[in-house]
């Protein structure tokens, strides 16, 4: 199986299954120099497993990172930085009843005719456990963006038919870590557990929408054409589990705008060009500008449902499936902090990469 490796200069390959022994990844290209701060680390593993949140499944990891490389004392060398994620709360039982169905919706079907071959056990390397890894090297990635002041901040900003309704410029980012779901607005998120509750209630799943933005990026990040700033995020966001839409800026909303309404105008103040407006989401022509970069990322309702479905098994006999076992209600609020580890990489990768051609 290729696709496992994200990234040019910082450079992650990841591995393991949702029900094997661990799994883990190796950072190739990360800076020597690097303090690992270790509560910083537990604090972004902790946001991202199971939690008492409604909208959680109860399987419950520790998510405790070993470094077995390229660190010593605390510090990256510089050589390449190996880590694991052991797997201690895996229940394969639940999925014995599996082994020979095709899920609606999951990467069983397409697995099985891809590779001949398929790990049914929680769905195996096609699982969202396999974020973890992800969120593990996300974390190295902030620690070496924090060196240069620029800070990512996702929340969960909308669930079934229920948004928040302010400008992200306008909500209280202090209150996002506090919320249950992620979601800085409370009127908002007590709707959100509310629906979430009679969600589960019928046996059923939720999809929502994450929303990113990054604070004090530099002007300059992105290579066009093909590696665009935006197109990269892009595929970083696409490659997370349940992920089905992508935007930037004003993103669809642009089309219905005019270019005079859509335009972002410059002015001169205080001796500097700047922006007067940021319709773009702090990138034009695929190279950052200076502004705030801002996106959404739209994840569908969970696949796996209590609520009786059709679908067949593997001889394509029909059968009736109702799917038990710990699931996520609703997958936005335990991908935000997928989504700030996924674009803390894209920035690393592109910040790298910018330092290295100047």
């Amino acid at each position: 199986m290729a696709g496992n490796t994200f990234g040019q200069l910082f450079k992650l390959t990841t591995f393991g299954e949702s029900h094997g022994v661990a799994i883990g990844g190796v950072i190739d290209g990360c800076p020597p120099g690097v303090l690992l701060d270790e509560k910083f680390i537990e604090k972004e593993m902790s946001r991202r497993k199971p939690s008492n949140s409604i909208a959680s499944s109860k399987r419950c990891e520790t998510d405790t990172i070993e470094f077995i490389s390229g660190v010593y004392q605390q510090t990256t060398t510089g050589t390449p930085l190996a880590f694991m994620i052991r797997n201690a709360d895996c229940n394969s039982n639940d999925y014995t009843n599996l082994k020979n169905v095709f899920r609606p919706s999951h990467a069983d079907y397409t697995y099985s005719l891809k590779y001949g071959i398929r790990d049914y056990r929680g769905g195996g390397r096609s699982s969202a456990r396999e974020t973890a890894a992800r969120v593990a090297a996300g974390a190295i990635a902030k620690l070496i963006l924090h060196q240069y002041n620029i800070k990512i901040t996702a929340f969960t900003s909308a669930i079934g038919d229920i948004k928040i309704k302010q400008h992200y410029t306008e909500l209280n980012f202090k209150s996002i870590d506090k919320d249950p779901l992620y979601c800085p607005d409370k009127s908002s998120s007590l709707k959100m557990q509310q629906l979430i509750s009679r969600i589960q209630k019928e046996k059923d799943s939720i999809g929502g929408i994450a929303t990113c933005f990054v604070q004090n990026c530099p002007l300059g990040l992105g290579e066009p054409v093909f590696d665009k700033l935006q197109a990269d995020l892009a595929k970083a966001m696409l490659s997370i589990p349940a992920a089905k839409g992508f935007e930037y800026g004003e993103g669809f909303y642009s089309s219905q705008l005019k270019g005079s309404e859509n335009n972002d105008l410059f002015e001169k103040k205080n001796k500097k060009i700047i922006l007067s407006t940021n319709h773009s989401g702090g990138i034009q022509g695929g190279i950052s500008n200076g502004e705030d970069i801002y996106f959404n990322v739209a994840f569908k309702p969970i696949a796996s449902i209590g609520k009786t479905q059709k679908t067949v098994d593997v001889d394509g006999n029909a059968i009736s499936l109702s799917i038990k076992g710990r699931h996520d209600i609703c997958a936005v609020p335990r991908a935000v902090p997928v989504v700030e580890a996924m674009t803390a990489l894209v920035l690393t990768d592109h910040l790298l990469r910018y330092k290295t051609c100047k």
